[in-house]
């Protein structure tokens, strides 16, 4: 069977269950007796092996069958949690995310057998109790059930299954009693029931199985069962189908040829005593059965309205989205280009080319923000993986530490999701690590001995918040200073003209460690820096707020998209650039004479806030352009911030607002400075570049 087909499927099932797995054995460590996680627990558990099994995956399927035992000890009550057993069904997880990794990459699990997990698995569940002989003790017991499983004689056959032999012998149909019997060694002994009644119902129709047909999903049975099948096909035919399919040990077919007698119920002194009524109780019979069926209706009802909701979801490759994403943002770029000529077209335009430009614009904006919502995932997708790595990082640095996480479903775009993980995680490690104290330091503190880490993620409009917060020590600004002027990374009197901020700045620089020691946790310099790279290339911004001995704050702003922005579009000389409008606070009109001078930089005090200004003209190398109608002394001044920092961009003109579509530079430009985000074409063909203001800033 060729199942290269299903790989990507696979894939993605796979990790979906090994994340549930993780969630639901840190849950399973803090609430041990908790049955409806250990229920969710085998069930992951449980079609992680099917699936694996169905894929030929032998290894995978092997260890997630080990995990199943112990998951069927523990659902039993023979087996406690406790947290080394924890741990070794993380050290599984672990090993299972290897093999997915390697199918990623190769389709191939690989050849690691994973001996010592599996070791430590089974010396695990002999030390919690003589499992072994209980275990044989219910092969032993299975085997004499399944030895005194009931004929198709003494069956007790329901009357429309009796009416439905009687039909098919009547019709000289064949009535089948067929008897399978699955190999020992099979793992996935319900799947291949499957697959003969799947066989079977291709020959015809199966009247009766025993065990029930749900008993034989819910793996309720050895290795044995008996189908009742009518069907027009001979017994060679069918004895053929079933042996086709693998790790079918036997199968025995025998004819019916008379019809089996009817289930007796105990119903003659029931009619003996009903005969004996009086005729007065006829109406309260009647009264019963008209309750009855109320009753039975109403049932109906409830049972219709506790239907579960089917998930109406389904997968599409991020490249097929990707295509559907250029094709509106080609639209819009059309959209603004029926706009520009309209403008351009002398006299007035009529109302119905209005009307028609108005509806086109509610149609791209609409279709913008559908394709936009079929982008976003939750957050949730990521942060899944942190509480289990906050767990080993306890036991590593032998520290008590917490992870509370809220906001999981904020949503953001696919593409952001795929890149934000590596940052968060440093974060958090630089929260373990560095943030929180040890035990004993928080104790002589009069904290909690237990630290608390918070990952906290909002929407706040077009942008996400996400927050790592700690209750730790927070940062030692002029620990830092030192180290700075130490290192050489700035000089003594710069260090001392410098704010707070600035020397929290410092953190995220290439190199620079404030760790007295290398461990593998932290301390090489490398983390903070990785993280600033990568937020400001998804077009985000960080800022740290920090309080000595009562913790720190990291807080990140990603776009909710990286694809369509509204913006600003300004003109600097000849040449249009835009800036988005998220991190527009306000457009001033100042005067020259209101431009002051601090540390010979040039500033503005705009309602008791002093802002720098930067001159855009200087920085991009354009000739100011001045037209007839204006006056050199005015300037326009957009107010841009990153995070709580502000500053004033000098523009020559405004344009007006515009939703643009950001186009990658690809290698053009050598854009070392960061100063421009990308590009956008407007609706005249022209292009404009956009700034990226947090380079600015």
């Amino acid at each position: 069977m060729d199942v290269s087909q299903y790989l990507e499927i696979f894939i993605d099932e796979t990790q979906e269950h090994l994340q549930d797995l993780s969630q639901l054995l840190m849950t399973l460590e803090e609430e041990p007796k908790n049955e409806d996680t250990i229920n969710e627990i085998f069930r992951a558990a449980h079609s992680l092996k099917g699936m694996a099994g169905t894929m030929g995956y032998k290894r995978m399927q092997h260890l997630t069958h080990m995990m199943e035992n112990v998951f069927s000890e523990i659902r039993n009550g023979k087996m406690n949690v406790t947290s080394d057993l924890v741990d070794i069904l993380f050290a599984c997880l672990d090993a299972l995310q290897v093999y997915l990794d390697n199918i990623q990459q190769t389709a191939d699990e690989g050849t690691e057998d994973n001996e010592e997990i599996i070791e430590r698995l089974n010396n695990f569940m002999e030390s919690s109790g003589d499992t072994g002989k209980e275990k044989k003790a219910e092969v032993k017991k299975a085997e004499e059930t399944s030895e005194n499983q009931e004929s198709p004689e003494v069956m007790k056959f329901e009357e429309f299954e009796v009416h439905a032999i009687s039909e098919a012998l009547r019709k000289k149909l064949h009535a089948y009693k067929i008897d399978v019997k699955i190999d020992e060694n099979c793992i996935l002994q319900a799947a291949r029931a499957f697959l003969v009644f799947k066989t079977l119902e291709e020959k015809g129709e199966i009247i009766k199985s025993n065990p029930s047909a749900q008993d034989i999903e819910d793996e309720k049975f050895e290795f044995e069962f008996c189908v009742i099948l009518i069907s027009d096909s001979s017994q060679d035919e069918i004895q053929k189908e079933i042996k086709n399919i693998s790790e079918i040990k036997h199968v025995e077919i025998s004819e019916l040829t008379e019809v089996p007698e009817l289930e007796q119920k105990e119903e003659t002194a029931k009619n003996s005593q009903e005969e004996q009524k009086t005729a007065g109780k006829d109406a309260n019979t009647q009264e019963s059965k008209t309750s009855a069926e109320e009753k039975k209706s109403s049932i109906s009802a409830k049972q219709a309205s506790g239907k579960p909701v089917v998930s109406r979801s389904v997968r599409v490759d991020i490249e097929k989205l990707d295509v559907l994403m250029n094709l509106v943002s080609e639209l819009i770029i059309a959209k603004n280009g029926l706009v520009s000529a309209s403008n351009s077209i002398s006299g007035t335009r009529s109302q119905s080319f209005n009307e028609e430009i108005e509806y086109l614009e509610r149609v791209t904006t609409n279709l913008h923000e559908s394709v936009m919502k079929v982008r976003m995932m939750p957050i949730e997708t990521v942060t899944q993986k942190y509480p289990k790595m906050i767990r080993d990082l306890s036991k590593k640095l032998n520290k008590k530490m917490k992870l509370y996480i809220t906001g999981e479903d904020t949503e953001l775009d696919r593409t952001v999701i795929d890149e934000i993980g590596d940052p968060l995680m440093h974060l958090l490690r630089n929260s373990a690590d560095h943030g929180l104290e040890s035990e004993e330091i928080r104790e002589e503190r009069g904290k909690d001995p237990v630290g608390n880490i918070y990952l906290n993620a909002f929407q706040d409009g077009n942008s996400v918040v996400i927050e790592v917060k700690d209750d730790g020590n927070g940062i030692d600004i002029e620990n830092v200073r030192k180290n700075a002027i130490e290192k050489g990374t700035v000089t003594k009197e710069e260090a001392e003209s410098m704010t707070d901020q600035e020397i929290i700045g410092l953190l995220f620089r290439p190199s620079f460690s404030t760790s007295e020691k290398v461990t593998d946790v932290s301390g090489r310099g490398v983390g903070l820096d990785v993280v600033k790279t990568k937020i400001e290339a998804l077009g985000g911004d960080i800022d740290v707020q920090t309080k000595l001995g009562e913790g720190s704050c990291f807080s990140i702003r990603l776009p909710l998209t990286l694809a369509i922005i509204q913006a600003l579009m300004v003109e600097l000389g000849d040449e249009k650039y835009a800036i988005s409008l998220e991190t527009i606070q306000t457009i001033e009109d100042i005067t020259a004479d209101e431009i002051k001078y601090v540390q010979s930089k040039e500033v503005i005090n705009l309602r008791g806030n002093v802002i720098p200004i930067i001159r855009l003209n200087t920085i991009l190398g354009i000739e100011p352009v001045l037209k007839e109608d204006e006056d050199d002394n005015n300037l326009t001044v957009v107010i841009v911030n990153k995070g709580d920092r502000q500053a004033g961009l000098v523009v020559d003109r405004l344009i007006g607002q515009q939703e643009i579509v950001i186009k990658s530079l690809g290698k053009y430009i050598n854009n070392s400075s960061k100063i421009i985000g990308g590009a956008t074409i407007l609706g005249d063909g022209e292009v404009a570049l956009i700034l990226d203001v947090n380079s600015l800033v």
